[in-house]
């Protein structure tokens, strides 16, 4: 093996294997051989996948416990004696020394005992050695899944690879990228040639970066000032996507050096890196789309980089192309040139200081429509036969544009800003800077067909991808563990501009929606802290969840209104000064805003109660006469209540919101921080009621004790009392609570009798939503009787008001959201004749002209596209065949499915979530983490798998507890 350039030495295997026996002064310490490269301190830390091995000289660590176990094994085994060299030298030599200073011969007996001790020796460390999955320790033989790996692992050629960490080492960073590629999409290949100058931070003799799926023909490195290109050795190890680019010569601190490598690929069949689209275009004939989906970790499929969100550099991109096709990247197009007959060059500006995973480009046949604002051109691209679906977008963009650099006193950067709709998408969008893509139905919009809910998603998506403009391309969270950073913000700046801009819309009930579903997964034992320690990739995908969007945006939420709009509003101004074109962790956000609160409150102590613990409080309150009392634990709920016992360290910093009966209007609302288990908030006057939590600004649950029943008549007497959000939000809570066995079911049923006379969307809604988990449970148990028995209690509810709702699509947005919610849960659950009125309608409407669109796409050929598969699943798996149906589908595809989307992806979630969240029997709960633990180690370790088991048990449990009682409730 040839670990390094210059002298060929090869690692000897024993001198690995062997040195965990020895003591100190016995180790080969390898930081010393005068023949080896020398190290540097960050590459010697160890992260094997399996058992470690003990290596002395390569770094100050302590023992873990694999090594302590292999420590033990030794010494039981009886191989002490090869800890304690010196005494073996001085007691135990086959040679003897004579008084006269000769050597005699060993005596027979002397040679049949070293023998003897040697062949145990040997034998015993043969043992070892080939039961590499028995790890001795006092308790005796522990058997583990390990294997015994060395400390550099083996790049494809059979050589060292120089690295053995998932992260790359920080010894040298990247400053500037040339890249040129040239996609054809006839063969469906691409070619490519990168030069990244990079500075020397620690001298080195290699460089670290990724590679994943690249064919690379050449590498050479260049000195900084220097012409001549130098070739260079460069080893590949595939299984952490990295390429090492091995220098001639030592690389100097402070210098610069360019690294020249020239690669190709094909363009993928994934959703991920430079992949490739196919549509069919206005006369039925098939083209091809090339686009970018880089984050988290693609960039390095489309070229060599140091693909990282921390190693941020500028870009220069230039892209050949067919003539009669167009390009896009990140900044504006600079110059165009001829290359060949039919091959023109197109060459973009410079970019800004940017991470890998925003980079972007798009090579296909497009058309566009523009509008200019301070400076910048807003355009918004479709193909040729949606270009009339793109006004809405275009006119949304420019609003939400303007709002932002009002609002964060930081105008949007760059020259351009272009809106991209691309015909098959996994996400919703992606933020590239100065390149946003979307899929086609989260940016078109049509004034003819689509509908009301349509112009809100879409409204939705280009607010959440604009706000990314500043949060995450300006200022970028410096690792995946923080992602939040990044849709936290945009999440919650979506919502908050929408509702600035676009009042009619009623986005923040929508939020709320979110926000009950977002808690719902993080109740379960398999939830995770917002920020949480990430490494592999799969596990970097995983943060692209509920909790990382919502939980993130609710968190800042509670903090606005905490703080004061304006307050907030100022920090974050700071935090965007202080970080822009840099990256940002937690604690610089707090930092930042502290600066604003000036000691009057401590945000980061406030807000890392709430980031770096999972899950959130139940708070529960009891009120007498004017004496409130609260306390608050951990809410959650017990996968195996007789082994649990309560957890004490969860704390949280609670901002508690409350209105009463003196005064229930927003501007009454009073607040009190509870920074302790328990409190008690004395009021100045005694009331009829108090409601904590006003419009659900809060990311906790309360529980009332008592005072559920005084809440319940409020609700019977004046429900306006209170605000729809603040309905939706007890309808919620008192669910919730029954699912916990804190509070009764018959409790919560009782709660939802008013709603005969309630016309707000938000609670009828969760109400909705809570009574169709209770009857899909039902249902897939297999009792029929009983989930109808249920489904009769709420039409003699909410009857009357499905037969008021119109067949029609006027009215205000609210009125018209609300009619297609009950008619949704109507037709689904076959009431009130919904069925039979939805089909006279859509017999007519197919005889109508209005089937053309229709029959357009039917035509198209690729009707249902893969992106929308996992939405599929979900509506299968709502009947009762389906849901079988849906499990044997995922089990049967599982390796296509995670070829295609990825370990991790959110569609993989998805997929992983409507597939089993229906199960309630333990006969499924085998099968399920059967299926899993049957798979690769990464797939049983997903927190989505883990998510799943845990809300198969959580619905055994609800029936075990709830079965006899709705038995009596229906």
């Amino acid at each position: 093996m040839q670990p390094f350039p210059g002298d060929q030495i090869q690692l000897p295997r024993n001198m690995i294997e062997n040195s965990m026996f020895e003591e100190e002064p016995d180790v080969v310490d390898l930081a010393k051989e005068p023949c080896l490269h020398p190290l540097e301190p960050d590459e010697v830390e160890y992260e094997p996948r399996s058992s470690r091995l003990l290596v002395r000289g390569l770094g100050e660590h302590e023992m873990d416990d694999d090594e302590e176990d292999y420590e033990s094994s030794a010494k039981l085994l009886g191989l002490s004696f090869m800890n304690r060299s010196s005494s073996l030298r001085n007691n135990m030599s086959v040679y003897r020394q004579s008084s006269n200073g000769s050597c005699s011969l060993p005596s027979t007996k002397t040679m049949v005992v070293f023998t003897v001790i040697l062949v145990i020796a040997v034998a015993l460390l043969m043992v070892i050695y080939l039961l590499p999955k028995c790890t001795f320790t006092k308790e005796g033989c522990h058997k583990k899944n390990h294997t015994i790996e060395l400390i550099y692992p083996l790049a494809t050629n059979g050589k060292l690879f120089p690295w053995a960490k998932i992260r790359l080492p920080s010894d040298v960073v990247p400053l500037h990228y040339d890249l040129v590629l040239q996609p054809n999409l006839t063969t469906l290949k691409f070619s490519g040639s990168v030069k990244i100058v990079v500075n020397i931070i620690h001298v080195t003799w290699k460089i670290v970066l990724h590679s994943s799926g690249l064919n690379i023909t050449k590498a050479t490195i260049t000195s900084a000032g220097g012409h001549q290109e130098k070739p260079a050795e460069f080893l590949e190890y595939p299984l952490h996507d990295q390429i090492a680019v091995m220098a001639p010569e030592a690389l100097l601190v402070g210098q610069n050096y360019t690294v020249n490598i020239a690669y190709s690929s094909n363009l993928s069949d994934t959703y991920y890196g430079f992949y490739k689209i196919s549509y069919k275009d206005e006369n039925s004939k098939q083209r091809w789309f090339a686009a970018t989906q880089f984050e988290p970790v693609a960039a390095r499929s489309a070229f060599p980089c140091f693909d990282e969100p921390a190693f941020k550099a500028t870009f220069f991109i230039k892209i050949k192309r067919d003539e009669k096709l167009a390009t896009m990247s990140n900044m504006p197009k600079k110059a165009t040139t001829p290359v060949t007959d039919g091959i023109v060059q197109d060459e973009f500006f410079v970019s800004l200081k940017m991470s890998t995973y925003l980079v972007a480009f798009v090579v296909a046949d497009l058309k566009n429509i523009s509008r200019e604002t301070n400076e910048s051109l807003v355009s918004v691209y479709a193909i040729p036969q949606h270009i009339n679906q793109v006004e809405y977008a275009l006119n949304t963009s420019v609003k939400l544009l303007e709002f932002y650099q009002k609002y964060f006193l930081i105008n949007y950067p760059l020259e351009k800003l272009d809106l991209v709709a691309i015909p098959d998408f996994q996400s919703g969008a992606m933020e590239n800077w100065g390149l946003i893509t979307f899929r086609e139905s989260a940016l078109l919009f049509d004034s003819h067909t689509s509908t009301a809910r349509d112009k809100k998603s879409v409204t939705a998506v280009i607010a959440h991808e604009l706000a990314h403009q500043w949060f995450g391309n300006l200022v970028t969270m410096e690792w995946w563990n923080d992602l939040w950073l990044n849709e936290g913000f945009a999440t919650f700046m979506e919502y908050f501009a929408m509702e600035e801009i676009f009042p009619e819309l009623h986005s923040d009930e929508d939020f709320l929606d979110l926000i009950f579903k977002a808690m719902m997964k993080d109740s379960l034992n398999s939830s995770h802290p917002v920020s949480s320690a990430v490494q592999s990739s799969e596990q970097i995908e995983e943060m692209f969840d509920a909790l990382s969007y919502i939980k993130g945006a609710s968190l800042l939420l509670m903090l606005k209104h905490y703080l004061t709009k304006d307050v907030f509003q100022a920090g974050i101004e700071v935090y965007l000064h202080n970080h822009k074109y840099g990256c940002a962790q937690n604690d610089d956000l707090w930092d930042s805003i502290n600066e604003i609160t000036n000691g009057t409150l401590d945000v980061k102590k406030l807000m890392k109660t709430w980031i770096v613990q999972k899950g959130f409080p139940l708070v529960t309150v009891v009120r007498k006469g004017k004496i409130i009392s609260v306390k608050q634990e951990k809410y959650l709920y017990l996968m195996e209540p007789e082994n649990w016992t309560p957890d004490a360290s969860y704390l949280w910093h609670i901002p508690l919101t409350y209105i009463t009966s003196s005064c229930n209007f927003t501007h009454c609302t009073n607040a009190y921080l509870l920074d302790q288990k328990s409190a008690i908030i004395e009021l100045p006057e005694e009331v009829e009621w108090i409601k904590f939590n006003v419009d659900m600004n809060g990311y906790y649950i309360v529980h009332y004790g008592e005072d559920w029943k005084t809440l319940i008549d409020l609700l019977k007497k004046n429900h306006t009392a209170l605000s729809p959000k603040d309905r939706a939000n007890l309808i919620n809570n008192i669910f919730n609570l029954a699912g916990l066995g804190k509070e009764s079911l018959e409790k919560a049923f009782e709660l939802i009798d008013y709603l005969n006379k309630e016309s707000s969307t938000a609670p009828l809604t969760q109400a909705l939503f809570q009574l169709s988990l209770i009857y899909n449970l039902l249902e897939k148990k297999g009792e029929q009787q009983l989930a109808a028995r249920l489904m009769h209690r709420i039409e003699r509810l909410l009857g009357e008001k499905i037969d008021q709702q119109s067949w029609t699509d006027d009215g205000v947005l609210s009125q018209r959201e609300l009619r297609s919610t009950l008619l949704a849960f109507a037709c689904t659950h076959d009431i009130r004749n919904c069925r039979t009125t939805a089909s006279e309608m859509f017999e007519k409407w197919v005889n109508s002209n209005g089937t053309m669109r229709l029959m357009q796409n039917s035509l198209e050929g690729e009707v249902i596209r893969t992106q929308e598969l996992s939405h599929i699943i979900a509506t299968v798996s709502q009947s009762l065949p389906g849901y079988l149906l849906a499990w044997d589908f995922v089990k049967e595809n599982w390796e296509k499915l995670t070829r295609k989307f990825h370990l991790g992806s959110y569609t993989i979630q998805n997929i992983i979530s409507w597939s089993t969240s229906q199960f309630a029997t333990k006969a499924h709960l085998i099968e399920v983490k059967s299926f899993f633990e049957s798979k690769s180690e990464q797939s049983s370790q997903l927190h989505s798998v883990k998510e799943a088991i845990d809300t198969i048990q959580l619905n055994i449990q609800w029936m075990e507890r709830n079965l006899a009682m709705l038995q009596e409730l229906l």
